[in-house]
């Protein structure tokens, strides 16, 4: 899956993936799911497909690829992944890798059949032939494992699910062993920006690398290897670095080793060069998240921070968070009726049994395992959630219906081990994951608040509504039954309004159209819709009973929508409500002179005193 990506956003395709595990079984009728031990998986693309010289390579050679030593970022990069998986199918089953590709409508599909070579780390082609395919481009892999169906946490289910929050540009229909078919529609329809390719930094190599490098480089000058080989480095910066070790600038750079290569190393480490360009990398970006989010996760505030690029020994890198918080207007309706029912004695309602969830990406890649000792995860649990409302033990994760989310983007992810499964603890990381939760926290804080506030006026706004009949009925008693009881009862509704907050409480409840103010990059569901300054794009079926007919109601409807929203819509109010009335000005009459006749003195200190 990660590949298919990755070649779909490279070649410029909206991607739509294809993902089928089936249990299987020699030649009896294949046992329920949970009972196998032997599945079928089969994951194809709509990317831009594999020539044929490259197809065996790919998928039946270790460390076989284009990403290695490439700083740019993208999903895969060691090319151990998809090869690995085949020969773990070739281990357990025997069955070798079965691809199907095709690069484009007019050249033929590609069938082949591999497996690898374990003792010379080289493909062996079983079988390559042309085959009919129905798709017009893009690749089809499909490997039988053994193996073990489960549900839940570190499933396939999982991943798949936590996917799609991060890449909402993807169209992906999963098929799942039990024969359910899940389908995940596009809700994102722009690309990421591509990221760029950079050179090297001189601050993110090791002195092993710089050895390597003064030995392979085609420079004639170490002024010229350090100016072409390396990022954010000149002419003039080059002689400085060489002037710091000692070095002349005309010196080979064979001939630099030993000492004296580690003496240039320490004059790179010491001379202040500017931080790489952040054209490498490809952030989710704010709407991306919230996107995603909303699709898969049910809640009643959702929020987003993309933090600006920073670097880590000379790697550039960005941090991303979300937060979803809730259960959404269903559950939360289904809770209040659960709260009718009578407690026990002593018994108390606990909102808060559950824990946060915290979902973590490294470039755009969930991280299913391992989470204790991520640095994300520490971050998340360092961060004084009490602070913004939301209650939390020491050194435990806040609790209650919340879904944490962080994405780490980067040229180069330092990862605790090979299985890519935790991100290593670096000061600069920590602190922008930090920085980003805070974000995150501050935002839910004001939300909860206004919410908790809102509820409080609104249960006095009820209290004032309940008297409002009795005052009215009496005040017409005493005036004889000539008081207009219903200009009287709408005067004291809009006193009891005004006194309970007014529109605010209504717009933190959920009863007015007008979106969150101060709360930018979030939405607020509520039972009578979406609210936030984010549009959030919704996949609604299509109407099979044709369009809609025009009626005043939906264009009443539509005018709510063109109106201003939010701090607009209030500011608006307050300036109609504060602004001075227009006054008419008469002007001032001359004195009636005879136009022959020039005025006098006197005529003319008249006429100014008047004006």
């Amino acid at each position: 899956v990660d590949n298919a990506l990755d070649a779909c956003e490279e070649a410029g395709i909206l991607p739509e993936v294809v993902v089928k595990v089936e249990a299987v079984a020699n030649g009896e009728t294949p046992p329920p799911p949970t009972q196998a031990s032997r599945f079928r998986i089969t994951v194809s693309d709509n990317g831009p497909g594999i020539v044929r010289q490259q197809i065996p390579k790919i998928f039946a050679k270790l460390l076989y690829g284009s990403k290695f030593h490439r700083l740019r970022m993208s999903r895969g990069q060691q090319g151990i992944g998809i090869s690995a998986a085949g020969m773990y199918g070739q281990m357990t089953t025997g069955k070798s890798v079965q691809i199907t590709s095709r690069i484009g409508p007019k050249a033929p599909a590609l069938y082949f059949e591999v497996q690898i070579d374990t003792k010379k780390n080289e493909p062996r082609i079983l079988e390559e032939k042309r085959i009919d395919w129905e798709s017009q481009r893009g690749t089809q892999v499909t490997i039988e494992v053994e193996g073990r169906y489960q549900k839940g946490r570190a499933s396939v289910d999982e991943y798949i699910e936590q996917t799609i929050i991060a890449n909402p540009h993807v169209k992906l229909t999963y098929f799942t062993p039990e024969g359910e078919t899940k389908e995940h529609p596009r809700t994102y329809h722009e690309l990421p920006p591509s990221p760029r390719e950079i050179k090297p930094h001189p601050y993110g190599i090791e002195l092993g690398t710089l050895l390597k490098m003064l030995q392979d480089t085609k420079s004639h000058w170490l002024s010229g290897f350090l100016s072409s080989e390396f990022c954010r480095v000149s002419s003039a910066l080059a002689e400085d670095i060489c002037k710091t070790a000692a070095l002349a600038p005309r010196t080979h750079p064979r001939d630099i080793q030993g000492a004296t290569a580690e003496q240039l190393y320490k004059a790179i480490q010491s001379t202040k060069i500017m931080a790489p360009p952040t054209n490498c990398l490809s952030p989710i970006g704010e709407k991306a998240i919230l996107a995603g989010l909303y699709r898969q996760i049910k809640g009643d505030f959702y929020t987003a921070v993309s933090r600006p690029p920073a670097v880590y020994r000379g790697n550039p890198f960005v941090i991303e968070a979300g937060l979803a918080y809730g259960r959404g207007p269903e559950q939360a309706a289904e809770s209040q009726e659960k709260k009718k029912i009578p407690l026990a004695e002593g018994e108390q309602q606990d909102n808060d049994s559950e824990l946060a969830r915290v979902i973590r990406y490294a470039n755009r890649v969930p991280l299913l395992h391992q989470q204790s000792a991520c640095s994300i995860y520490k971050s998340v649990l360092e961060t004084t959630w009490r602070t913004y409302g939301v209650s939390q033990s020491k050194g435990a994760l806040p609790a209650g219906p919340m879904v944490i989310f962080v994405h780490m983007a980067s040229v180069w992810v330092p990862f605790t081990s090979e299985s890519k499964e935790a991100i290593a603890d670096y000061d600069e990381i920590c602190k922008e994951v930090t920085l980003a939760l805070r974000e995150c926290g501050r935002r839910l804080g004001t939300f909860l608040h206004r919410r908790e506030k809102a509820k409080s006026e609104y249960r006095r706004r009820n209290i004032f509504e309940l008297y409002i009949e009795e005052v009215v009925d009496a005040c017409n008693r005493l005036k004889g039954g000539k008081l207009p009881t219903q200009k009287l009862k709408e005067q004291l509704q809009k006193i009891a309004m005004t006194r309970t907050g007014g529109e605010k409480t209504d717009e933190a409840l959920g009863k007015s159209d007008e979106g969150p103010e101060g709360l930018p990059h979030s939405i607020i569901v509520t039972p009578e819709g979406i609210e936030g300054e984010v549009p959030v794009p919704i996949v609604e079926p299509p109407n099979e009973a044709g369009p809609p007919k025009e009626t005043h109601e939906g264009e009443e409807k539509a005018a709510k929508r063109t109106r201003p929203k939010g701090r607009a819509a209030r500011q608006e109010t307050d300036r109609s409500k504060h602004a001075r009335p227009t006054r008419r000005v008469k002007p001032t009459p001359r004195h009636k002179t005879d136009p022959a006749k020039p005025e006098s003195a006197s005529q003319k200190r008249a006429t100014r005193k008047k004006t």
